[in-house]
């Protein structure tokens, strides 16, 4: 590259670096102090009698304890006589009660996840009792990815702690006559015992653990102790609930066609999925009782997170909407939702690779969503403070998670530098949020722009971003030297904020040479040039 070239496609670097960072920066704090084992399947809770001690875990049998508001992290090894075996889920109950369910691996006489075992901490974690094992079905059963839910409500069933999982005829099987169905039980007297499995699914799937599959299943309450959870299958997302405390269970309801399925591909990542949320407003908000659930698709040609909501007690749902707010076609994915039950506000984090303008990149941020006015609007804000980029030949696991309590949020992700993997979060209050939007917008909408295209020379690709201050309609053009129109990428009406246009000269035969890019607004015209090299 030519020295002149070179200068060029270093100022649009910087140019290009300093439009994406829009959002101030949140202070990330690694929660495991070892790097000589790979975690992932993060978990994480916050005691709501005391929110200095918030607890954690990840695959396979890892702990971890903070007791000064997740500011600093404590990492212990879980143990079992009846094996710890992954899919990791920490809670409080409403007395300060922690408790960790996870998969099993007792070995003779049992098997690999025979049951799901849930082990209980009346200290914060610093002693665990031995667990209790649920859904032990001899001789092939399997029972796989549960989570637990607990009521934290006033209601008759206050405290009840709640469970659902899939239980597998036999995990991987491809035989027709080998089905998986969702299962739940419950416990009354604080995880010491729990009832026999009931089924809640009215359909089966199959046994090979991808779309047709029924899975994903998290329960939730609500505010007068009605259990609500929604899971993923061949069906696409479904709902029930029970109004008897977990007893018995209704009549499935459809909430939302999945148009790639809940199990699906994105680059770096060794597998992924999309499988629901499902969270309730139990605070006194305008919103108490709705009932939301939050989940990935591909069905605008990369990955979005989408969210849909019921205010009857789920037996209507709100059409699917997308929650990130990006403009380009850039993977979000692995989302998790919770709701504050004190305030109310729902918050979603999920990976992102918005700020990538090479769409093949696998570099990843992580982001939150927050929604103060019951899911109609979210705004986005990037918490992670650097990107990460993932090797697809090595596990990432399947989930990350968040908690919120009384203004309190503590997210939690894997990173991955190089080949090893860490766990992070960063504790924040609501308040930087609301001051992040400030900062955000009086960067954003000022004034109409235009931005050198970004890489710059380039083939084959090149991303084109512009600032829009007010709604307005938008004509996006590529001419050639001579004058000549060879493209039109945009030509609508948008509202305003920052987007992102990608531009493909495989798409148009283009030649090396100089092009201009020019946009019109009712009240703006701005053109500016650049390089194709081949």
């Amino acid at each position: 590259m030519k020295r002149n070239q070179l200068n060029f496609f270093l100022t649009g670097l910087i140019l290009f670096a300093s439009y994406f960072q829009l959002f101030p920066q949140f202070k990330n704090i690694m929660v495991n102090n070892s790097t000589t084992f790979l975690p992932n399947e993060v978990t994480i809770a916050v005691n709501p009698t005391n929110t200095n001690y918030v607890a954690a875990g990840s695959n396979l049998n890892y702990f971890y304890m903070s007791s000064d508001g997740g500011q600093t992290w404590e990492t212990y090894s879980m143990s079992s006589t009846l094996g710890v075996m992954g899919d990791p889920c920490v809670v409080y109950d409403a007395q300060g009660n922690l408790y960790y369910a996870h998969l099993s691996n007792p070995g003779s006489p049992g098997y690999w996840i025979d049951r799901i075992v849930v082990q209980r901490s009346t200290n914060y974690g610093i002693k665990w009792n031995d667990g209790i094992g649920v859904g032990f079905s001899p001789p092939v059963k399997n029972q796989d990815k549960e989570w637990l839910g607990v009521d934290m409500t006033n209601s008759i069933y206050k405290n009840n702690l709640y469970m659902a999982w899939t239980e597998f005829d036999k995990y991987n099987s491809a035989k027709q006559s080998d089905r998986t169905r969702i299962l739940f039980s419950r416990s009354t007297n604080k995880g010491l015992i729990w009832s026999s499995p009931i089924k809640v699914s009215d359909n089966e799937g199959d046994c090979i653990d991808s779309d047709s599959t029924v899975e994903g299943a998290v329960p939730c309450t609500g505010p007068n102790g009605e259990v609500y959870l929604s899971w993923s299958g061949p069906q696409g997302i479904q709902f029930d609930k029970s109004l008897d405390g977990g007893v018995t269970f209704g009549k499935d309801v459809h909430v939302a066609d999945l148009s790639a399925g809940w199990d699906f591909e994105i680059p770096g990542i060794y597998r992924c999925n999309g499988l629901p949320i499902t969270a309730c407003d139990i605070s006194n908000s305008p919103y108490k009782g709705y009932i939301y659930i939050n989940w990935t698709d591909q069905k605008d040609g990369d990955t979005d997170v989408y969210f849909a909501k019921s205010s009857d007690g789920g037996s209507t749902w709100s059409s699917s909407k997308k929650v990130n707010n990006d403009t380009v076609k850039r993977h979000q994915f692995f989302c998790w939702m919770c709701t504050d039950p004190i305030t109310g506000i729902i918050y979603i984090i999920y990976y992102d690779r918005r700020d990538n303008a090479d769409p093949n990149s696998v570099q990843t941020h992580v982001y939150l969503s927050r929604s103060t006015d019951g899911g109609e609007t979210f705004n986005d804000y990037k918490i992670s403070d650097s990107q990460f980029s993932p090797l697809n030949y090595i596990f990432f696991g399947d989930y990350i998670n968040i908690a919120a309590f009384d203004g309190k949020i503590f997210p939690i992700w894997m990173r991955m530098d190089g080949q090893t993997m860490s766990v992070w979060t960063v504790p924040i209050n609501d308040s930087e949020f609301v001051t992040a939007v400030d900062e955000s917008e009086s960067q954003i909408i000022t004034r109409y722009e235009l931005f050198q295209n970004y890489p710059n020379p380039f083939n084959p690709q090149t991303t084109i971003a512009y600032n829009l201050p007010v709604r307005s309609f938008v004509s996006l053009k590529i001419y050639d030297i001579s004058g000549k129109e060879i493209a039109s990428l945009v030509n609508k009406e948008q509202e305003p904020g920052t987007y992102y246009v990608d531009f493909n000269t495989q798409d148009f035969n283009l030649v090396s040479g100089v092009y201009v890019y020019k946009i019109f607004t009712e009240k703006y015209f701005e053109a500016k040039k650049m390089i194709v090299l081949k």
